[in-house]
């Protein structure tokens, strides 16, 4: 289900984002049209692409999602509606990839952690997705591909 986990330093990556803070249930429902407005409107700049969409949640409450959803930018971006100027952080991660459809990234974040904490590592409160290839490169689930990270703590 995933990649061998293993320790990446990440650079800090500019980023087009939108904030949300929601019940868990909502996710389905603001992810899509989110990634679609922050890549048409980065593309629209001319200012992306400039890598996968990702998501990065700040606190992970059973209920309620607090994240952002992003597009890496490549140059400066202009704020516009909802859509602010953020990033993904610089740091230290446990890293691996889990392939195939998104209904089964729940379990795959579960088989991570367990790994993370088998080994002994200690890990921060944030954790982030990065969606390398997923529906647009395909009807094959299978061949879908999610960066999971979480970063460690200092």
């Amino acid at each position: 289900m995933i990649d061998p986990p293993n320790i990446v330093h990440t650079a800090a990556q500019p980023a087009a984002v939108i904030r949300f803070t929601i019940p868990r249930a909502e996710i389905r429902n603001v992810m899509g049209p989110a990634m679609r407005e922050l890549a048409e409107t980065a593309a629209a700049q001319g200012v992306g692409p400039g890598g996968p969409l990702f998501s990065h949640h700040f606190r992970m409450d059973p209920g309620i999602f607090d994240f952002v959803v992003g597009v890496p930018v490549t140059a400066a971006f202009s704020p516009v509606g909802r859509i602010e100027s953020g990033q993904l952080p610089a740091a230290a991660v446990v890293q691996t990839i889990y392939h195939g459809p998104y209904e089964g990234l729940a379990a795959a974040w579960q088989e991570f952690d367990n790994w993370i904490a088998a080994n002994g590592y200690k890990i921060a409160g944030d954790l982030w997705e990065r969606y390398v290839a997923g529906p647009e490169s395909g009807p094959d689930q299978s061949q879908w591909r999610t960066e999971l990270s979480r970063p460690l703590r200092a």
